[in-house]
């Protein structure tokens, strides 16, 4: 099927099966379940559409949030999502087609749902990037391989005296690194509608089929029993493996330059080190995942997963790894100059 209409178990499903495809960001559960429940409040549905729906000059833009999921004082209405896609269909001289977000995670697998609903957009079957991942450059395709490329982002995000909305055009590095700073200014996120691209671009660069798959893992998920049944049956879903279950021992998170970043100690043996998202996994100084693999955490009691900034002290979690084979990756995770930006923030080798 080609198209489809989105239903509500649809967009739950989504936010579930993104979290966990997430490795530890791409938002929090509560505030995905929230924004799904917006994006069907009007009579209108979002709708689902392929990459071979549209042609190959047609131009699709992308939709983000930016900024640090442990941000307290972030804010983002519904309002705002929509005018950061109605001010790019303003400020770019060819007409959108259709929608697609930057990441799969629990929040930002249906980025663009509430968009699409009010502008009768569909949603494009192909986010920028089938895991979640911390730069905005990560989550543009390898557009910052292209020279000649203008980026034009429009955003929009807090309240009150950090409030902000606005357009910047640049390039794509200049851009993200704007965007990212306004998101501090803002209180710690904002909602932006970034990069229109040509449909031909997005099939060599984007991760096809990513949001029917979060959909369809969201739904074996919840479909599982509770607890550690219900992560090896994700796990084996993945073809990934349970690497360690313990007690968290330590944990620390710095806000920096709108970043979550951090480590976390499981029975003073496992270290996992997140850049927002989990970049590396250690036994005993040994190396067993590195970022784009997936390593993900759960509640080992529940099954639920957890993201990286609502891990605490003494939690009972498991640990999961996924190898970057097994997922739907954009170019962009190949790229080792993108890559070997995280190596400073963690102060552990990635490429």
């Amino acid at each position: 099927m080609t198209r489809k209409l989105l239903t509500r178990n649809d967009a739950k499903n989504a936010v579930y099966g993104g979290c966990i495809l997430g490795g530890g960001g791409g938002g929090w559960i509560h505030d995905g379940l929230e924004k799904a429940e917006l994006a069907f409040l009007e009579n209108s549905r979002p709708e689902l559409i392929t990459v071979d729906e549209l042609k190959d000059d047609d131009y699709v833009a992308c939709v983000s949030l930016v900024g640090a999921p442990s941000a307290k004082e972030m804010y983002i209405n519904s309002k705002q999502l929509i005018e950061t896609v109605e001010r790019m269909q303003m400020e770019c001289n060819k007409p959108i087609k259709a929608l697609m977000t930057n990441e799969n995670g629990a929040s930002t697998t249906i980025n663009g749902w509430l968009q699409a609903a009010a502008t009768g957009l569909p949603i494009l079957d192909a986010p920028s990037n089938g895991r979640a991942h911390p730069t905005g450059s990560m989550g543009s395709m390898n557009l910052s391989e292209v020279s000649d490329y203008v980026s034009i982002q429009t955003f929009a995000g807090g309240k009150g005296a950090k409030e902000v909305k606005g357009t910047v055009i640049a390039s794509l590095d200049a851009a993200a690194s704007a965007v990212r700073s306004v998101s501090v200014q803002a209180g710690g996120m904002v909602a932006v509608c970034r990069n229109p691209v040509q449909i031909k671009y997005v099939k060599e660069h984007a991760a096809i089929g990513g949001i029917s798959q979060a959909m369809e893992l969201g739904e074996l998920f919840l479909s599982a029993p509770k607890g550690l049944k219900r992560i090896k049956q994700v796990t084996s879903h993945l073809k990934g493996r349970i690497i360690h279950s313990g007690i968290v021992t330590y944990f620390s998170l710095n806000k920096t330059g709108g970043f979550d970043i951090g480590t976390v100690h499981v029975d003073h043996d496992l270290e996992l080190t997140f850049w927002n998202e989990y970049m590396t996994v250690e036994i005993l100084g040994y190396r067993r995942s590195t970022f784009p693999d997936l390593i993900m955490t759960f509640d080992t009691n529940t099954g639920m997963p957890l993201v990286s900034a609502e891990i605490q002290d003494g939690m009972e979690i498991t640990v999961i790894t996924i190898p970057k084979k097994n997922l739907k990756l954009s170019t962009t995770m190949f790229n080792e100059k993108l890559l070997k930006v995280i190596e400073p923030y963690i102060q552990k080798k990635i490429v």
